[in-house]
């Protein structure tokens, strides 16, 4: 499980070291893809499948469900980390999550998040200040 939140930097060949925890559970291969709100996902390649896969099972009839599948698939990338750590990021991924220089590397239970240090900053200061209205309305659908 992926938990935490690590301040690091992107290098100028576009490849970003992951904190040693996060290291130690994700080895072989990566799959770097568009996230929601602006970040990028990072998942093993095993996850990733199956995340894919559940919006696959839905086949090609429902046009959002297309929609969706190739939002996520368009653009990711099968990586693994190297000898240092770092896992590479391609061009067109960063410009998607505007990662420049300082990167928030976020866990998120099941996958890595990887943000822009300033958006992650002004979305979890959001997130914070409304945090308490979110879980009540969870707890009222009885999700929570």
């Amino acid at each position: 499980m992926f938990l935490g939140e690590h301040q690091h930097t992107l290098d100028a060949k576009g490849r970003l070291s992951l904190p040693a925890k996060f290291r130690a559970q994700m080895t072989g291969s990566l799959v770097v893809s568009k996230g929601l709100e602006g970040c990028l996902y990072v998942h093993s390649s095993e996850d990733y499948a199956h995340f894919l896969g559940r919006l696959t099972d839905r086949g090609d009839f429902d046009p959002k469900f297309r929609k969706v599948r190739r939002f996520f698939s368009s653009g990711a990338v099968d990586t693994e980390l190297d000898s240092a750590g770092r896992v590479s990021v391609s061009p067109i991924l960063r410009e998607y999550a505007g990662l420049d220089k300082d990167v928030s590397v976020i866990g998120n239970g099941d996958r890595i998040e990887l943000w822009d240090a300033e958006k992650w900053a002004a979305y979890n200061g959001e997130t914070t200040s409304h945090i308490e209205d979110v879980t009540k309305e969870l707890a009222e659908l009885g999700i929570l």
